[in-house]
């Protein structure tokens, strides 16, 4: 190789490892932004606003997730079919294999379902939020705790009650039920002081009531059921509307709950 040969394979060298003019204005820029976050992120403290903290892209959502939900789901029809095959084919074919078949993958769905409501049982009470008999108890000695505090609190309901409601009372002299509601009405009414208006809808007496009325058209300004005796209304003075009880023969106890609960609780807050 002749010298200026030699020249000339160096010249080409050298310009291939030369930085274009492209790269280095992208280097420069780059050095440009990186200086102006350090003078305005760092020195300055600006924050948020001059977009020092990045921000972060939104997650994926997770599709390993979404796939296992849709897998549990899958396993468990797969276990419901397989657990109706074997049952179809025992009873179709009964033979010792079919049955035992049979039983032995019942017994392990068994196992599966019993520890389900173990584990269950368990996360109630460890969880006050889950534990509904904090609300309602069922043990002995925690229900009857309850039942002592609603009862002193239906109390005190019915004791204000007269205050704004009054009760209507519909009954038939030939009514048979009639003769065994009414004095529960009667002592209901008299224990809280209740004014009862007793409206006879055939016309006849009622010896717990003998100041009673004939009906003239009040069950269908009320909205009742035409022709049902024994019925009970309560008509708020203020409001100026009938709040129906039921129908039938009711026991003291629970006429006072029913009035307690339509006059006291908004429905979905006692149950």
């Amino acid at each position: 190789m002749t010298c200026r040969q030699l020249i000339a394979v160096l010249t080409l060298w050298l310009a291939a490892l030369a930085p274009s003019p492209a790269f280095a204005q992208q280097t420069q820029t780059a050095d440009e932004a990186a200086s102006a976050d350090s003078l305005y992120c760092e020195q300055r403290r600006l924050g948020y606003w001059f977009y020092c903290v990045k921000p972060v892209p939104a997650a994926e959502p997770d599709a390993a997730e979404t796939a296992e939900e849709v897998a549990a789901t899958q396993q468990l029809d797969a276990i419901t079919g397989e657990l109706r095959e074997l049952k179809a084919r025992a009873i179709l074919y009964p033979t010792p294999e079919n049955v035992t078949a049979y039983i032995r993958f019942q017994r392990a769905q068994l196992d599966r379902a019993s520890l389900f409501s173990d584990v269950w049982q368990r996360a109630i009470w460890q969880d006050p939020e889950l534990d509904y008999t904090l609300e309602r108890p069922v043990g002995a000695l925690a229900k009857k705790q309850w039942q002592d505090a609603r009862a002193a609190d239906r109390d005190a309901v019915m004791a204000r009650l007269s205050e704004r409601y009054g009760l209507f009372y519909f009954f038939a002299q030939t009514c048979g039920a009639c003769e065994v509601m009414s004095p529960i009405v009667r002592s209901v009414a008299d224990r809280w002081h209740l004014t009862v208006r007793a409206i006879s809808t055939d016309g006849g007496p009622s010896r717990h009531f003998p100041d009673y009325k004939v009906e003239s058209g009040q069950r269908p300004r009320m909205g009742l059921e035409p022709g049902i005796t024994p019925a009970l209304v309560l008509w708020d003075s203020i409001a100026k509307r009938p709040i129906p009880i039921g129908y039938g023969v009711l026991s003291a106890d629970e006429l006072q709950d029913r009035i307690y609960l339509l006059t006291s609780k908004e429905a979905g807050r006692d149950y």
